[in-house]
């Protein structure tokens, strides 16, 4: 008799979010294809259990996880070649950021992950844009941003990119800034529309400004032990599934950002849209990043644009 491979599918988010729908996907298709062969277990939000949201890495690295997903800041320190992604303003819009992490800019991150993690990299979901959020007045202009205290992931670009901008970035895990927010004590954050109303950023922050400074992916990777101890069918049949879960994600998140925007609305926030004018004094403000990005990384990675 086969012994039942036991597969856990883990995030950190409710069941509801883009990310989680598509690994219900994968599981789902998994379980319909091999269904004498697998068992299926969720942990759609590991930061219920008292885990931080970095966590998902050793958590996937060690096993306990099988699938997981991670914004791809988290994994800087480790794998420095994706601080090139982190940049501002890297991507004029969704097609081009995709097209980057589904050609040769991805595939060659894929191998710079899995040289630092035991992972076997499947793809990469997306987090989309990210906009600023604050509790104190509204963001036309980077003069708007001076000392306000603003929450970070994990990456030194990021970081570096707001102190450009003149504000005070500060990077902490997502558990600990939700419960700034809540607390009044910190001032801004930066996130797509969907995670500012997946976490209820917007019940704290009024100011909305669709900024579009970073393009963030979502890294989906599997612990390299186990799947490298499944059959040959079950390996297939996952790199089969994956690249439809991508296009699953991708579709819902474009609706996901729709519908973050008028609930957001529907708050009583206000949405800032910033004109070409605008947009571009914040551009101008980080331009010497780019500069030193080329001095770091090279013409290569920018040749994978």
């Amino acid at each position: 008799m086969t012994e039942v491979i036991q597969i856990r599918l883990g995030g950190y988010g409710p069941p509801t979010t883009t990310h989680s729908r598509a690994l219900k996907f994968i599981g789902d298709r998994l379980e319909k294809e091999f269904s004498d062969l697998v068992d299926i277990k969720y942990i759609w939000n590991i930061m219920d259990f008292g885990y931080l949201s970095s966590d998902i890495m050793w958590l996937t690295e060690c096993g306990i996880l099988t699938i997981s997903y991670q914004s791809t800041s988290y994994l800087t320190k480790r794998v420095p070649e994706l601080g090139f992604v982190d940049q501002p303003f890297l991507f004029p819009d969704i097609a081009n950021a995709r097209a980057a992490f589904d050609g040769q800019l991805g595939k060659h991150l894929m191998s710079c992950i899995e040289r630092q993690y035991n992972f076997k990299v499947l793809g990469f979901f997306e987090n989309g844009f990210r906009h600023i959020s604050n509790r104190l007045r509204p963001v036309t202009k980077p003069d708007d941003l001076v000392d306000m205290k603003i929450r970070m992931l994990s990456s030194d670009i990021h970081s570096r990119t707001f102190e450009l901008l003149g504000a005070n970035p500060i990077q902490m895990d997502l558990t600990e800034a939700i419960e700034m927010v809540k607390a009044g004590t910190l001032d801004a954050q930066e996130n797509p529309l969907a995670n500012t109303a997946t976490y209820k950023v917007h019940k704290y922050h009024r100011y909305h400004t669709l900024s579009g400074h970073f393009y963030l992916s979502r890294g989906l990777w599997a612990h390299r032990n186990s799947i490298e101890e499944w059959p040959e069918e079950l390996r297939s049949g996952l790199e089969d599934i994956i690249p439809e879960s991508i296009e699953f994600q991708r579709g819902l998140a474009i609706e996901e950002e729709e519908v973050a925007r008028r609930e957001i609305e529907g708050e009583g926030c206000e949405i800032i849209e910033l004109d070409s004018e605008q947009h571009a004094k914040f551009v101008d403000s980080v331009y010497q990043l780019k500069k030193e990005a080329r001095d770091i990384f090279g013409d290569e990675m920018f040749e994978m644009l």
